[in-house]
């Protein structure tokens, strides 16, 4: 178990992200249509014009143009039957992505009382991860902190440490693993920290939606998501009234940025994965414009 935590975590290594429900809606009562109408002017009201995938597929083709060779788009909402997906099976390195994973085994484990979220860990100097974003490997060994607060900062700082004790210690991945299959996640490898976008997808949408765990804790995972510290791509360009659940990933030549968007009626899975990035800046800003494009594209 110890070997394959550290090939986890190895991978983990690459992470460059660097240090760091809202009120009920009055039913809409639909006046009768008056005796005359013109059908050219009614017809647009009655019905609304139906998302096209492949409408979506070329303006997210036409955005990244030759930015990038080897990239992953997948949009799915979650109100609809609608999708639209560019290479949305393909194996990608999970980089931090997959830390979403130890959150819901962790969550799950909880609600079976199988783990205790105010259980107090007390870190030792070997379990310290020197690389990567958090803060916890700047502290002095010793320190205490309950499993709560290490989901919180391994979700919202992306903090290497606190998902190493996770999944050594409080959840093993050989459990986390079982756990993502039963899922019906068919290309998420825990040790070798490999995901899809449709694996993501899956996982998200049960997290958020209360499938994984009881509504409270739901809210808690919910949060974390919400409050990350790396809000640089997926929520850049997006309207204040949107929120943005999510995770980023960071490995050498690759960004991602995978999450749930709602914002009133809007409620989708927009998820971003790459492999051949080389101007990390850029990559940022493209990022946040494909995501413009499908929340506009959703909302409309």
């Amino acid at each position: 178990m110890k070997k394959s935590v550290h090939t986890l975590l190895f991978s983990l290594a690459l992470v460059g992200t660097g240090y760091l429900l809202g009120r009920q809606e009055r039913p809409i009562v639909i006046s009768p249509l008056p005796i005359k109408i013109t059908p050219s002017a009614s017809l647009p009201i009655l019905f609304a014009k139906k998302k096209d995938p492949a409408d979506l597929q070329k303006r997210v083709q036409e955005t990244i143009g030759d930015q990038w060779k080897n990239y992953s788009v997948y949009v799915k909402d979650l109100a609809s039957d609608f999708e639209m997906g560019v290479n949305d099976r393909v194996i990608y390195e999970a980089a931090s992505v997959n830390k979403l994973a130890i959150l819901a085994a962790l969550y799950h484990e909880v609600q079976q009382g199988k783990a205790d979220l105010d259980k107090q860990v007390t870190i030792q100097s070997e379990d310290m991860q020197g690389y990567g974003s958090g803060t916890l490997r700047y502290e002095e060994p010793g320190n205490a902190y309950s499993v709560k607060t290490l989901a919180r900062l391994m979700m919202q700082q992306s903090d290497n440490t606190a998902a190493y004790i996770l999944s050594a210690y409080i959840v093993p991945l050989d459990t986390i693993q079982q756990l993502v299959n039963s899922w019906g996640l068919t290309q998420t490898d825990m040790v070798n920290n490999k995901t899809s976008n449709r694996d993501m997808a899956i996982l998200l949408t049960k997290i958020t939606n209360g499938t994984i765990a009881n509504p409270a804790h739901t809210q808690e995972m919910r949060a974390f998501l919400k409050e990350s510290a790396f809000e640089d791509r997926l929520p850049t360009l997006l309207r204040k009234t949107a929120t943005v659940y999510h995770k980023t990933g960071d490995a050498v030549g690759s960004l991602h940025d995978v999450g749930v968007v709602e914002d009133g009626n809007v409620h989708y899975y927009i998820g971003i994965l790459t492999s051949d990035v080389t101007d990390e800046n850029q990559a940022k800003q493209l990022m946040g414009k494909l995501s413009k494009i499908v929340y506009d594209y959703i909302r409309r």
